[in-house]
């Protein structure tokens, strides 16, 4: 596994394009130039050792991504820079035992930072360069999460903002604010349930006989369940309660799903979250984390005496390290062994 913001260049990846001059710098466009579908192999290559798997046994390669090398050949075929759509980055858990705050820290600039190195190793394949849309997904099921929109705000301008300060180029955002106008969020939640979630039934039915969907409604159950704080009932009526809000969370992630989809019909689609070889979204590993379904803005994350990076419960980081701020807000956690260990080199030095 590559080390945590790593961009991993395999051997069918390599940057050489076969394109031949003829002495004064010019492509001639011989047989010796790759097919579009040969260099969508070169360029899957490159997602193939960060891919957040559901089958992690599965030695999956290329060849196993049919929809996603087909679309990746219509953007090369284009002479187009090649898009993807990643949905994430919703907002900060509302559980202070798990993060350090509602805005953006370590954890979300270490994953742009790697997802701007993975566009740039693409473009030194395809000239065109990638673009990665970060569809945030806060404000879509921010009321069944109970986190308040004004930090959902906050969080998406932040990371707006971080995007800018990091000079993070292939990067830009996309949030509820950019579509129906100035309605209220209920109101622009509502309508896009209303047109493109699918019904309670159906994801039951999904549940039911699905593996894939089964997973999701167990993980997204077990994130709400951690992180409603203050309930005021029992733990069993506290999952009951968080088995219903599953439900419709998962059915806005979907519906917001759809409506990005129906914006960038042609964008190559990214998850967050585990998936199969072989399925419309490619499951991509943001940081290095023990449980495959945490994410920056479930943890916190920290700094390895291996100058790894690791996502873990704050409450977990904060006994392994130290506090480390970052313009004056709380940022990640600095091992105390490497502490002790820069302290050590600074005596016998």
């Amino acid at each position: 596994m590559p080390p945590v913001g790593t961009v991993t260049t395999p051997a069918h990846a390599a940057t050489a394009t076969g394109t031949t001059t003829d002495g004064t710098g010019e492509g001639t466009g011989t047989e010796d130039r790759p097919s579009a579908e040969r260099l969508a192999v070169r360029i899957l290559g490159l997602l193939l050792p960060h891919r957040r798997a559901s089958d992690p046994e599965f030695d999956a390669r290329p060849e196993h991504f049919p929809l996603q090398l087909a679309q990746l050949a219509e953007f090369i075929a284009a002479g187009e820079p090649i898009v993807f759509t990643l949905p994430g980055f919703p907002c900060k858990s509302p559980n202070p035992a798990k993060v350090l705050g509602h805005l953006p820290d370590e954890g979300e600039r270490l994953s742009l930072t790697f997802l701007d190195r993975l566009c740039a190793e693409i473009g030194r394949l395809h000239e065109p360069g990638a673009r990665i849309l970060i569809c945030s997904d806060g404000h879509i099921f921010g009321d069944l999460i109970n986190v308040p929109d004004d930090h959902i705000d906050a969080y998406s301008d932040e990371l707006t903002a971080m995007i800018a300060r990091e000079g993070l180029h292939h990067l830009a955002t996309f949030d509820l604010r950019a579509v129906l106008g100035d309605l209220p969020y209920d109101e622009k939640r509502a309508r896009v349930h209303e047109q493109y979630a699918p019904t309670v039934e159906e994801l039951r039915e999904q549940v039911l006989t699905e593996e894939e969907t089964l997973l999701l409604y167990r993980g997204i159950t077990r994130f709400l369940t951690e992180d409603t704080v203050g309930f005021p009932g029992t733990r069993s009526a506290l999952q009951r309660e968080c088995r219903r809000r599953a439900y419709g969370v998962i059915q806005r992630s979907r519906a917001w799903g759809e409506l990005i989809a129906e914006q960038h019909p042609r964008a190559v689609r990214l998850s967050i979250h585990p998936q199969p070889a072989g399925v419309p979204k490619f499951g991509i590993r943001l940081l290095e984390a023990a449980d495959v379904w945490t994410t920056p803005w479930h943890s916190s994350v920290l700094h390895r005496p291996d100058g790894e990076w690791e996502l873990l419960r704050s409450e977990e980081a904060r006994r392994l390290g130290r506090l480390v701020l970052r313009d004056g807000r709380p940022s990640h956690y600095e091992s105390h062994c490497e502490s002790h260990c820069e302290n050590h080199a600074e005596t016998q030095a």
